[in-house]
This record gives structure tokens, C-alpha cells and sequence, in this order.
């Protein structure tokens, strides 16, 4: 259990103003597995953060986060602790043009670049708004048998106007001793012409095995203030998509899951309207088109309605139509959340009946109670359990505590002191 301490930090004279965030966050799951076994994993997420101010306008800052694991039931593997470095670096912004640097453990997303990477970013504004980014260093893989390359660099080009529109060109490639695991280009578009319009999308490319491995566009549209409608439209190739891949989750055949022959399709529709005040109505259908496995549509309606800070309602339903089993039923939800001074506490529920009973269960459900309170400002604890049913599992449940705790503190230029 954490418990918030008093600190007292004396600061040198120097030029900068410091500040330095932090969190902690806690969580022990209880769970019971297909075969029984109780399990109670805790983990533990802290993240850090220190930033030197200058009064030129630049900043220098240390970003560190991490997270460790360990069951306190189970000891019988030699896997029942585990941790990791999610981040670690070390990060310049200039007080012009926009310039930023990190060096060190980073997540960088610039155009067809999703990594996790060991290396340099560095990012900066142009004349004639143009922007340009670069990345250098070795991908961050977790599963240990599945290798991720030794090199891996790319950038991304874009042109905009502030409020109007962005277009960029983005390219990356991953390379090991003996060849070029990953070789991708891609684009991705903004479109904000008038305040009522939005038009985002991407596609992007596999070098390596000449072919699309996505585009992905959704248009939004608000005719008026209470209305707003969109479009989306997206298509995958498995083979081209999931070429090179570091987790077996996502491997293709043989020895994997996937099948490199499967393209998928997607394509939806969706209004919104706000009748009232914190109320929302909404309207929603969906296409999905696999070439191997079949189509499916998705189609249904929600509602919800919302106070600032006191209360949620929600509820929706949904009716999925495909050619199997598992892709026909339908789905209800509803919930509840409300904040009665410091305590919050709410309950969501959600139901799936199959047209056809799979495994022998009709009907699979999930009920969940869900609690917290505001020990102080900085200070949180709450929980939830739930109770299911489904074809995996004939009657399971999941429990969850968790206390997230946080801090900042700010030192001046002359040496003052600050209390937390």
C-alpha cells in the first residue's frame, strides 16, 4: 500500500526552474484460471519526470517509466516475476522552431513508425510549413524469440497550414546482419477545410513484398452543432501487414495463426445527436469483408448521458450478422457510474446471445461492480470484481484493487524551497 509522505527539497542557485512529476500506480488482479488455479499477479507502473526550465524558452528534461510483476500465489515457474523498461530518455525542445531531441527508450510514432526504439529522435519546423522528423536505433523487442532486427531508422516529411490541413510521407527500414527485415513507405493526410468537415487517413506499403499493407480513411461531417456523421473505410492484406512480426499472437501460417491468403475490408457508417444537453443518441452500422472467412455487419444504437464530474448512463445494443457461429448474435450493454463527493461507484453490464449456442452456452454475460475513493488529491484507491460467463469459460471471476498515486514539486532559480 502506498501512503503520501512529506518532502522537503532544498535547490542550488542555477538558471533553470525545475519540475518534477511522478506517478505510481498499483494493481493486484485475482483471477481463477480454465484449470483452476488461482492466481494473484501484482504490478507496479512508476513513471518520472524531471524538466529544467530555462529563460530562453528551451527545456531539458529526464523521462523514465517502468514496470514489474509478480504473483503472490503461484512461485511454481521461474516466470512468476517479470519487469521491464518501458521508457528512458533523455529529451531537448528548443525554445525555436519547434526542435525537439531524445535520446534513449522512446515510443515514436511518425507516419508508417509505430516503435518502441534504443536510439535518437529528432524533430523540427521549417519555413513554408514543413516539418521533418528522423529516428535511429534498435528496436525494443519483448518477446525473446522472435527477433526484431538489429538497426531500424526512418523518417517522415510532412507540409501543412495550422488549422487546415497536414500531408506527410513517412518510410522506415529494420535491418539484421543477413538481410532487411522491414522495408515500409506510407502517407497519411489531415483535411480541415471548413469547421464542419474532418478527413483523416493513411495507407501504407511493403517494400519488401511489393503489395498495400493498409489504408485506413474516416470522414467526419457536423452539418450542424448537435449532429455529427461519419464515414470510415479501411483494407488490410495479412501477408503484406503481418510480414515481419514480433509476437507469436500475430504470426502467419505455417506455424503461426494467421492466414497470409486473408484480406479484410471494413467499411461503417455513424450518426450522432445531441438532442440536449449531455445527451447523446447515436446510430452505428459496420461491414466487415473477409475474403476467406466471410462477411459480416454490424449494426445497432446507443445512448448516453453524462454530467460533468457527477454521472453516467449509458446503454446500447448491436446486432452482428456473419457466416459463422461465433459472428451471430447480439449485444446489450448498459451501465452506471456516480460521484457522490470523494467515492465514485458504478456497475456495467454486458450480454452476448448467440443465435446458435456455442460450447453449449447461449447466453455469455459479463457483470461488473466497480469502486474508488479520493483519499486526497494526489491519493486514489478503488476496485472493481466481475462475474462472467462465456464459451471459454463456464463461470469465472476477476477481481482488481488498484492505487494510483501522484506528485509534483517545482523548484526556483533562487534556491527556493517546495513542499509536496
Amino acid at each position: 500500500m502506498l501512503a503520501a509522505s512529506s518532502v522537503t527539497l532544498a535547490q542550488p542557485v542555477m538558471a533553470a526552474d525545475y519540475t518534477i512529476t511522478g506517478s505510481s500506480n498499483t494493481y493486484l488482479r485475482m483471477t481463477r484460471t480454465i484449470n483452476k488455479e488461482d492466481l494473484y499477479p501484482l504490478y507496479e507502473y512508476l513513471r518520472f519526470s524531471v524538466t529544467a526550465a530555462e529563460k530562453d524558452g528551451s527545456a531539458t528534461s529526464l523521462h523514465v517509466g517502468a514496470w514489474g510483476r509478480v504473483d503472490l500465489f503461484d512461485k511454481s515457474t521461474d516466470h512468476y516475476t517479470d519487469g521491464d523498461l518501458q521508457y528512458g530518455y533523455l529529451s531537448y525542445q528548443a525554445a525555436k522552431n519547434n526542435l525537439l531531441v531524445n535520446a534513449g527508450r522512446q515510443f515514436i510514432t511518425e507516419g508508417v513508425a509505430t516503435e518502441r526504439v534504443d536510439g535518437l529522435y529528432v524533430r523540427s519546423d521549417f519555413a513554408a510549413g514543413i516539418t521533418a522528423a528522423a529516428f535511429a536505433g534498435s528496436p525494443v523487442v519483448t518477446t525473446p524469440n522472435y527477433k526484431g532486427g538489429d538497426f531500424i531508422y526512418g523518417g517522415r516529411v510532412a507540409q501543412g497550414k495550422p488549422g487546415l490541413y497536414s500531408v506527410g510521407v513517412s518510410a522506415l527500414r529494420d535491418e539484421s546482419d543477413k538481410a532487411h527485415d522491414r522495408e515500409e513507405e506510407g502517407i497519411d493526410l489531415w483535411v480541415h477545410p471548413v469547421k464542419q468537415v474532418d478527413l483523416t487517413g493513411r495507407s501504407s506499403y511493403n517494400s519488401i513484398t511489393g503489395g498495400w499493407m493498409e489504408h485506413a480513411y474516416t470522414l467526419s461531417v457536423a452539418p450542424i452543432d448537435a449532429v455529427t456523421v461519419s464515414a470510415d473505410l479501411s483494407r488490410i492484406n495479412y501477408e503484406d501487414y503481418f510480414y515481419s512480426v514480433t509476437t507469436t499472437a500475430f504470426a502467419l501460417q505455417p506455424g503461426g495463426l494467421l492466414d497470409p491468403r486473408e484480406k479484410v475490408t471494413a467499411a461503417g457508417v455513424s450518426a450522432a445527436w445531441t438532442p440536449v444537453k449531455n445527451l447523446t443518441v447515436a446510430a452505428e452500422y459496420k461491414n466487415y469483408g473477409y475474403e476467406l472467412l466471410g462477411s459480416a455487419d454490424y449494426v445497432g444504437g446507443k445512448v448516453a448521458y453524462t454530467t460533468a464530474d457527477a454521472l453516467s448512463l449509458g446503454a446500447s445494443g448491436h446486432r452482428m450478422d456473419g457466416s459463422s457461429d461465433r459472428t451471430r448474435y447480439y449485444d446489450y450493454r448498459l451501465y452506471a457510474l456516480k460521484k457522490t463527493g470523494h467515492t465514485e461507484f458504478g456497475v456495467d453490464f454486458y450480454n452476448v446471445i448467440f443465435d446458435r449456442p456455442i460450447d453449449g452456452v447461449k447466453s455469455s454475460y459479463a457483470l461488473t461492480g466497480i469502486a474508488g475513493y479520493e483519499v486526497t488529491e494526489k491519493l486514489k484507491v478503488g476496485g472493481d470484481i466481475e462475474y462472467s460467463q462465456s464459451p471459454d469459460f463456464d463461470k469465472e471471476w476477476r477481481a482488481l484493487v488498484k492505487v494510483a498515486y501522484a506528485f509534483d514539486m517545482k523548484c526556483g532559480e533562487k534556491g527556493g524551497k517546495s513542499e509536496k
